[in-house]
């Protein structure tokens, strides 16, 4: 990709690498549901919900399974904000450097974030998400503020 540096909109890219964040735990949620009772594609959304049910399926793995599906909803109810935030700062023309920066660690926070929602098990590593999910909320929030009082000041 000739002249692509870190003053040029790479940010852009980030908005699919956070639908990719949001959708692959719920790939390795049908993916586990596959492998331990089977995907009723009939009735997708109700799968989560037979698997714990089911009291052939491990405990374990149903936690799993649900706790794969609430990485999922998070990352997809988090998406529009990020998706507007990076719009709006490219729109608004703010700093590339600074926008780039601040996509790789919305990123990378968000990774991080499906790995303590995906692996905990206790209420400890519930607060680490948590940690993370805040540390990170701000950041998309200040590109829209940011967005907005450049416009705004022409």
């Amino acid at each position: 990709m000739p002249g692509l540096s870190l003053d040029s909109p790479l940010s852009l890219y980030s908005i699919p690498a956070m639908w990719a964040t949001a959708f692959a735990p719920v790939v390795l949620r049908t993916m586990t549901i596959m492998k331990t009772k089977g995907y009723n594609n009939l009735a997708p959304r109700g799968n989560t919900a037979q698997v714990a049910n089911d009291k052939a399926v491990p405990p374990a793995v149903a936690a799993r399974i649900q706790r794969l599906e609430g990485a999922h909803y998070n990352g997809m109810e988090n998406f529009p904000l990020w998706a507007s935030a990076v719009l709006a700062a490219n729109y608004a023309g703010l700093d590339n450097r600074k926008v780039n920066t601040i996509s790789l660690v919305y990123i990378l926070g968000r990774v991080l974030y499906n790995y303590f929602y995906i692996t905990q098990r206790t209420v400890t590593q519930s607060n680490l998400r948590s940690v993370v999910f805040f540390g990170i909320l701000p950041l998309p929030v200040y590109l829209l503020i940011s967005a907005a009082s450049k416009v705004a000041s022409g």
